[in-house]
């Protein structure tokens, strides 16, 4: 890196940018617009594609591509629909026997419709990726053989302060150290980055530490679900993005924080490269042959689909675009480094300098005491799963409810949200068959150990028996701050309001039976009153900043076009011609917005909360 500044507006133009997806509609905001997060409610379920361990669930479909919720894929969510697990009565510690509904279904956010990369479109400006349409019979996402855009099956977590995490994604597949090309740090074993040495370009292995947002910003891009025609390889991004100018169909504020003295003289990516990186890793006159064997190194980000590169041609590249990847991970890392949420009345009491309100001081001490949730969500990031927490003690014990004891991964917890069959979380593998779980892959090959990268020291731990490890249905637990907006909430997004999520922890989860052999121990019924449970969620409230409402710096943007659901419903869709269902037109659009921030207000999820009245 040459020029930090350089790089946080690099960043910022690629995170926003909806041509890094292959539609030209997809960028990494079009999930994370809104507090970080996604709003949208129409075709925005998944429904179960992860259910795919017949073991766990013999008698179930795996995976599920059945729509439980609106019998079909374009479905507009309403508030009814929530929570998708319901009980006779929502404050209910009865487990399983009082339960009247449930629906495995994901809300989360559209993607990109099925398809297989062919290529790029030569050097048209502003063109979408050539791809071949793939009818999507496999996952049900479509409709009367017209395919819709495919819907992550996962929610979509917040993007604000996730620079505090020690690893990424809900499974914590963005590892911790970022290798350049992909998500998976050191357990992808091969060189994926070239380097000018001597002279002589030559491949080198990238280990960059304390990196997962890199990492992270490394997987979606290729995802044949979130942004990307399946078998893209970065170098095709670099070839479609280096000679266009940033942001081409997108309006910048002239006073945007980061990127507002671009508004009217917008440089090309190529050149904000070489002023934002070491020439090293992108001035070499050499071509690169990437070839296909160089492209199977790449690990994806998709679970369902870890290798979709073999059939990548090869091609001749520049070493700017071979090492696109690289550029694109640290860049959008450093931007989104930027995007800490940091000043809410809860900061402000905190740093003696406001008071709570008396409702919310008491929702403070429940937090702390009676509610147990400063167990998973501590310090000041409010998730155990942060970096300051997770590299003193990478793997910890405890004792399950039925005495035994177990080891698992800090941060991450099977809390009872779903079956574990649904989904098995960090109990999955990497494209390379690793398990995801650190306590796992240590359990297993505890001479691999250094694959775990940042310093991991196996002697400070006892090696576990892989029966004594509690890893499946666990998801990282995330942080707190401005969580009155960033509904849905769970992995699944099944619960709309914060009093929603309360009475799931007041009953002591939704599957604790069904999951009683990886249960986090606190999850327990907690036996609040309403007027405990009221306050809990007034002071979940105090944790918003008010520039994350507004959009105020540094949370302003560039304008932005998305996708929002097809026309019709779920029975029929419109054809656009090539087998794939019209976007409703016209897109749905934010206007860009500058510093100061906009009259735009966030608000809760489907614009309904269930907030108490403040006392």
């Amino acid at each position: 890196m040459k020029d930090k500044q350089a790089v946080i507006r690099l960043g910022k133009a690629l995170f926003w940018d909806t041509r890094v997806g292959s539609d030209n509609k997809t960028s990494c905001a079009t999930c994370h617009f809104n507090a970080g997060v996604d709003d949208r409610s129409k075709n925005q379920l998944d429904p179960g594609t992860l259910r795919r361990f017949p073991r766990l669930a013999p008698n179930m479909p795996n995976p599920d591509s059945t729509f439980q919720l609106g019998g079909g894929p374009n479905y507009q969510l309403k508030v009814e629909d929530f929570p998708f697990t319901r009980y006779i009565n929502e404050a209910d510690t009865n487990g399983a026997g009082s339960k009247i509904s449930d629906v495995n279904e994901v809300a989360s956010s559209q993607g990109v419709f099925t398809a297989k990369f062919k290529g790029i479109s030569g050097n048209k400006q502003n063109s979408a990726d050539e791809c071949d349409v793939v009818l999507d019979h496999q996952d049900g996402f479509s409709i009367n053989n017209v395919n819709t855009r495919r819907v992550e099956p996962r929610n979509t977590p917040s993007v604000i302060n996730a620079v505090f995490n020690f690893r990424n994604f809900w499974d914590g597949r963005a590892n911790n150290m970022f290798n350049g090309g992909d998500p998976f740090g050191l357990r992808n074993t091969a060189p994926l980055i070239w380097k000018r040495e001597a002279g002589l370009l030559r491949q080198v292995h990238v280990a960059l530490p304390s990196s997962s947002l890199a990492s992270q910003g490394s997987g979606p891009p290729l995802s044949g679900t979130e942004m990307s025609c399946t078998g893209r390889a970065f170098v095709a991004l670099g070839k479609k993005l280096l000679n266009q100018k940033i942001l081409s169909d997108q309006t910048i504020s002239p006073t945007d924080s980061v990127l507002g003295k671009y508004a009217n003289d917008k440089p090309v990516y190529r050149a904000m490269i070489a002023q934002a990186f070491n020439p090293n890793y992108w001035q070499s006159p050499s071509i690169v042959r990437f070839t296909n064997s160089h492209a199977k190194r790449i690990g994806s980000m998709d679970l369902k689909n870890p290798h979709p590169f073999d059939n990548f041609p090869d091609t001749d590249a520049s070493q700017m675009e071979a090492n696109f990847s690289l550029f694109f991970g640290l860049a959008v890392q450093l931007y989104q480094a930027t995007l800490i949420a940091d000043d809410s009345p809860f900061d402000r009491y905190a740093e003696g300098k406001g008071q709570l309100s008396e409702q919310q001081s008491k929702g403070l001490i429940i937090f702390r005491g009676k509610g147990q949730c400063i167990n998973c969500h501590g310090g000041a990031e409010m998730t155990n799963a942060s970096f300051r927490n997770v590299i003193n003690q990478r793997l910890e014990k405890m004792t399950m409810k039925n005495g035994l004891i177990k080891t698992y991964d800090n941060g991450f917890y099977n809390i009872g949200v779903r079956p574990t069959s649904d989904d098995i979380g960090i109990g999955g593998v990497d494209p390379f068959g690793n398990p995801l779980s650190e306590s796992m892959f240590f359990a297993k090959s505890a001479a691999n150990a250094s694959l775990l990268g940042n310093g991991f020291d196996p002697r400070k731990y006892e090696q576990p028996a892989t029966d004594k490890v509690s890893v499946n249905g666990a998801f990282k637990t995330p942080g707190l701050r401005n969580v009155e907006l960033t509904g849905p909430y769970f992995h699944n997004g099944g619960k709309a309001t914060l009093m929603q999520v309360v009475d799931f922890y007041n009953r002591g989860g939704d599957f604790a039976e069904e999951n009683k052999d990886d249960l986090a121990p606190d999850i327990r019924p907690l036996n609040l009153s309403e007027d405990e449970k009221e306050s809990l969620v007034a002071f979940l409230v105090s944790l918003t900043d008010e520039r994350v409402r507004y959009e105020k710096a540094p949370f302003d943007h560039p304008s932005l076009c998305m996708p929002d659901g097809h026309p019709g419903n779920t029975k029929t869709v419109t054809n656009s011609g090539n087998g794939n269902a019209t976007d409703v037109s016209p897109l749905r659009c934010l206007k860009e917005v500058g510093a100061a921030g906009s009259t735009r207000k966030i608000a809760p999820f489907l614009g309904y909360g269930v907030l108490p009245k403040q006392r």
